[in-house]
C-alpha cells in the first residue's frame, strides 16, 4: 500500500513538472536600434522581449554617441564620468585592433570622416591645412583608460565606436540569450551577425554575402556567397561598393585612412570576417577596407586570435575578384576548391 502511494506521488510530481515546463518554440524579434535595423530569432519557452529591450537601453546609455546622456557622449563632452564594463571592453578591443592594423582602425577619426562628408561631398573644400589641424587631435595613441576614467591628450578628441559597437551589441544579446538557457539563436544587428545552433527547420544558420553592385538606391541584394555556421560564431561585413570613386578607370572604396587624413585608395570592395565574437569580426572587417588586400591578409595571418576572411576586390582591370582564407572554406557550402591568389 505504501509503495503504491509512493509510486502515485512520483507520477503526480512528474506530471506537475511536465505541465509547468513550457514547450520551447522559435520566436522572432525585430525593430530599430542605434539608427539601424535588428532581427533576432531564438528558441525559448517564452518571449524575451522585455529583457532584450532592457539590454538595448543599457547599451544605449553606454556607447551611443548620439544619446547626450550616454557615457561616450559625456566623454566626448569632457564631462566627469566613470565608464562601465561594456565601454571598457569596446575601448580595449579598439586599441588592440588599432595596434594590429597600424592605426588604420581608429575610433578617434570621426572629425576626418565628417570633414570629407558622406560620399566625399565636401572634397572640393578640403585643404591640407584643414587636414593637418584635425590630425592634431586624431589618433588612438592620444587617448587611454586609467581605471574607470578616459584620459585624453587633447580635449577636442572625440570617440566614435560605430565601426565596432554594432558587433559588440550582438555579443551582448547573445550573452543574454545564453544566460536564459537559449541554445539556438541568430542575432542580426545592422548586418552584423551572431549565430549558434540550428534554425526552426533544424538546419545550420546561413547568411548571404551581397554581390558588389553599383547601387545608389541601396536596394539590390543579390548574393555572391552563402556562409553557413553550425557552431557558435560571428560574421561581420564591411563594404563600400555602394559608395566608391573612380580613378583612371578603376574603382576604389570610399574609406578614410586616419593616419593620413585622406581617402585610402584601396581596392577592397567588401570584407567579410568570421570570428568567435562579433566585436572582433566587426572591427577587423572595417580595418580590412582601408588596409588593402595584401596588408589585410598579412595582418590576418599574424593575429594572436583566429579570424577568417572572404574578400571581394577590384583588380587592375576593374573586374571583381574573390580571395578567402583557407579556414573560411568549411563555412562556404557553395565552394568546393580553394582559389589561390
Amino acid at each position: 500500500m505504501h509503495k503504491q502511494i509512493h509510486f502515485l506521488f512520483i507520477l503526480c510530481c512528474i506530471f506537475l513538472f511536465s505541465a509547468c515546463e513550457k514547450e520551447k518554440q522559435y520566436y522572432e524579434e525585430s525593430g530599430t536600434v542605434f539608427h539601424t535595423l535588428y532581427h533576432i530569432k531564438y528558441e525559448a519557452p517564452q518571449l524575451l522581449t522585455e529583457k532584450i529591450d532592457a539590454e538595448f537601453q543599457k547599451f544605449n546609455l553606454s556607447l551611443n554617441p548620439f544619446n547626450p546622456n550616454s557615457i561616450i557622449a559625456k566623454v566626448n563632452n569632457n564631462e566627469p564620468v566613470e565608464v562601465d564594463e561594456w565601454f571598457k571592453e569596446v575601448f580595449n578591443k579598439s586599441m588592440e585592433v588599432s595596434h594590429h592594423s597600424e592605426g588604420v582602425f581608429d575610433i578617434t577619426c570621426a572629425p576626418l570622416i565628417n570633414v570629407w562628408g558622406f560620399g566625399f561631398s565636401k572634397k572640393d573644400s578640403v585643404t591640407p591645412t584643414m587636414i593637418d589641424s584635425l590630425k592634431a587631435f586624431v589618433g588612438y595613441q592620444k587617448v587611454r583608460l586609467e581605471g574607470n576614467k578616459v584620459v585624453k591628450e587633447d580635449e577636442r578628441l572625440l570617440l566614435n565606436c560605430s565601426a565596432i559597437a554594432k558587433g559588440y551589441s550582438c555579443d551582448i544579446i547573445a550573452r543574454l540569450l545564453e544566460k536564459e538557457g537559449v541554445e539556438n539563436y541568430m542575432i542580426d544587428i545592422g548586418g552584423e551577425v551572431v549565430m549558434k545552433g540550428v534554425n526552426q527547420n533544424g538546419m545550420c544558420w546561413r547568411i548571404g554575402i551581397n554581390l558588389p553592385e553599383d547601387d545608389s538606391t541601396n536596394t539590390k541584394n543579390k548574393y555572391d556567397e552563402i556562409i553557413q555556421l553550425c557552431k557558435k560564431g560571428a560574421i561581420a561585413t564591411s563594404g563600400n561598393y555602394r559608395n566608391f570613386y573612380i580613378k583612371d578607370g578603376k574603382k576604389y572604396a570610399h574609406t578614410i585612412d586616419p593616419r593620413t587624413g585622406y581617402p585610402s585608395e584601396q581596392n577592397i570592395l567588401s570584407a567579410t570576417i568570421v570570428a568567435e565574437e562579433c566585436i572582433t569580426a566587426d572591427a577587423y572587417a572595417t580595418a580590412f577596407m582601408a588596409m588593402g588586400l595584401e596588408k589585410a591578409k598579412q595582418m590576418a595571418d599574424s593575429l594572436p586570435e583566429e579570424i577568417e576572411y572572404y574578400i571581394i576586390y577590384s583588380d587592375e582591370n576593374g573586374k571583381h575578384q574573390i580571395v578567402y582564407s583557407e579556414g573560411m572554406l568549411p563555412f562556404l557550402p557553395k565552394r568546393k576548391t580553394i582559389e589561390t591568389k
